[in-house]
């Protein structure tokens, strides 16, 4: 079957005016319909459904649904969520829609009101053939939403297999499809590349870039945080580096759970700062909110407790995935409350569509994780709006936002090395607690215990639509408060242009201050590529490399040439040399080299 992607159709405006309650648009969305239409034209069994999260997937798929029922193609529906949560919104939305599910069933006869039910993959596992024999007697479309859950454990996968294994129809869902393990995902389809790999097969992709260029989603901007970390390790040492230096991956680690404790001064900063940033959004968003996200309950207490003490309100905290946390949500979603802070379990799913401004003060780092968050906040409601996320300068998420647009599948027969580290390890391994009922601290467990003595923040950058922008200044000063007050309504190419403007004036001011003054480095982050202790390595193997051949063709000695490139490009001996310092010698070196030959 082809896999058809979508930007807009010609004949549908790609975005439908404000924004309907989840699930429930007046009218389809182009991609909605695009969509239908692939559906449609070969009436498949199954079918694979990748949109962005925030682009309308419930509206496609309870649209689907009503065309089934109606057409009596099938008889019923379920819908398998991840989450409790979700699935009572699942049930609500259906019902605005006149589809009834029942999102409290668990066994026997459904009431003779209800169309289906709505579940969660966890039930489904519980009672697998509880579900396959509903399957069985009725006509049934099932709807996976999230499918990569039900790729969480084996034993999901076989629960879910088992189950619907009958199923007349299989509608499969997800914003995010790419997972970190081998476990196949049911119901979907692999198709084998050149190298041999195995690759999930989408039938229908709206990516975050179409998404993006529809206006369907808000553009993000993300606004990083530096700062000088102190910790003592387990054998007693004092230990300080600065967020964004290439470290080992132990101090990175240390580092960054440092910057989050809320005893320090980063986080009261950085909350400060994107609690100014909400209120500017606020100016034209009246009703905008902010969620952190943070790694455990403590710390998801002590941030808000920051929060009350920063803007003088209680913030709503969401320390679990159970009734309670659903309520306190939905209370929320329809209040002008400022801030919500939650722990990583709210991330997927949960759709707050006001949400504006975000905080990532979780040490999680996979490409999976990161994505949901930012899903969190990139839901479009009128025109104009933009997100704004904070995080701090760590190569690794700098590196995520960079590739925000990036579409990845879900491969099977993934190589594996024995002599490199599981890159893939810490997303498995989050995923199979995705259901756990009680949030549990994410740190990875073979990191070295260590105590947070002291932290400050230093604005960093802004990273937007694949650009950075900024130098680094003060929390509280002129400079970041410029980056800070960046309308809450424009267009994207607007947010580029004021993003250029704020950098020269910064820029300009900088020249004008005495050097004794220059207390961070001026440069701008287009000059301060953020690199891991690896890329750094790597970059001055390179460079050795280069100097090595050169000095083969030119018949210098090593240490003469590197003397040269350091009186041409400026800056310390290689091994003190930052990354684009490095760079800057590598192209030098490779310009003289094209002289000679």
């Amino acid at each position: 079957m082809e896999t058809v992607t979508t930007s807009t159709s010609s004949h549908l405006s790609p975005a439908f005016p404000g924004r309907a309650p989840w699930g429930t648009a007046s009218k389809l969305r182009a991609w909605q319909q695009g969509a239908m239409d692939a559906y449609l034209a070969s009436h498949p069994r199954d079918f694979l459904a990748v949109a962005t999260p925030g682009a309308g997937k419930t509206t496609f798929a309870l649209t689907l649904a009503s065309w089934l029922l109606h057409h009596h193609v099938v008889q019923q529906v379920t819908v398998v969520a991840p989450t409790e949560h979700l699935k009572k919104q699942w049930a609500e939305a259906a019902a605005r829609i006149g589809i009834k599910l029942d999102p409290e069933y668990s066994a026997g006869p459904l009431g003779r009101e209800y169309h289906g039910i709505a579940i969660t993959y966890a039930g489904v596992g519980v009672r697998p053939m509880l579900h396959r024999n509903r399957s069985e007697q009725r006509k049934t479309l099932v709807i996976l939403d999230e499918i990569h859950h039900a790729g969480d454990s084996r034993s999901w996968g076989e629960a879910c297999l088992e189950a619907f294994e009958p199923a007349t129809r299989r509608l499969a869902l997800t914003g995010t499809p790419f997972r970190s393990d081998t476990n196949p995902i049911p119901f979907v389809r692999y198709e084998e590349g050149t190298d041999g790999i195995r690759r999930s097969a989408a039938d229908y992709t709206y990516g975050y870039g179409n998404a993006l260029g529809d206006g369907v989603v808000r553009p993000v901007i993300f606004l990083s945080y530096s700062g000088n970390m102190r910790w003592r390790s387990k054998s007693g040492d004092e230990l300080e580096a600065r967020l964004g230096e290439p470290m080992t991956k132990d101090a990175i680690s240390q580092a960054w759970r440092t910057a989050l404790d809320p005893r320090g001064d980063w986080m009261p900063s950085v909350l400060r700062a994107a609690d100014h940033r909400l209120s500017e959004v606020r100016k034209a968003i009246p009703d905008a909110g902010g969620l952190v996200i943070a790694s455990d309950q403590d710390s998801a207490r002590a941030y808000a407790k920051l929060l009350r003490e920063i803007t003088g309100s209680p913030a709503t905290v969401v320390l679990s995935d159970d009734t309670g946390a659903s309520n306190r949500i939905e209370d929320f979603t329809h209040s002008e409350d400022r801030w919500m802070v939650a722990v990583r379990m709210v991330s997927e799913g949960v759709d707050v569509p006001r949400l504006a401004v975000g905080v990532y003060a979780t040490t999680i780092s996979t490409p999976l994780f990161f994505a949901q968050a930012v899903g969190r906040f990139v839901r479009s409601r009128r025109r104009g709006e933009t997100a704004s996320v904070f995080l701090p300068t760590i190569a690794t998420l700098l590196g995520f936002a960079h590739e925000m647009e990036v579409e990845r599948d879900h491969v099977l027969d993934r190589p594996k090395k024995e002599s490199e580290d599981d890159p893939y390890a810490e997303e498995a391994d989050l995923l199979r607690e995705a259901e756990q009922a009680k949030d549990e601290d994410t740190g990875d467990p073979d990191q070295l215990p260590f105590e947070a003595l002291e932290s400050d923040a230093v604005f960093d950058r802004v990273m937007y639509d694949g650009a950075e922008f900024g130098m680094q200044a003060h929390p509280g000063s002129e400079e970041e408060q410029d980056y800070l007050g960046i309308p809450g309504l424009l267009e994207p190419d607007q947010v580029q242009i004021l993003l250029q403007r704020r950098q020269a004036r910064q820029i300009a001011h900088s020249r004008k201050k005495p050097d004794s003054e220059a207390d961070l480095l001026e440069m701008p982050a287009d000059q301060r590529p953020v690199v891991t202790h690896k890329e750094l390595m790597e970059l001055r193997r390179q460079l050795n490399a280069l100097v090595g051949a050169y000095s083969h063709q030119s018949g210098k000695p090593h240490g003469v040439i590197h003397t040269e490139l350091r009186r041409t490009c400026g800056g310390p001996p290689s091994a003190e040399a930052t990354a684009n310092q490095l760079e800057n010698r590598i192209a030098k070196v490779r310009q003289w080299a094209t002289r000679m030959s």
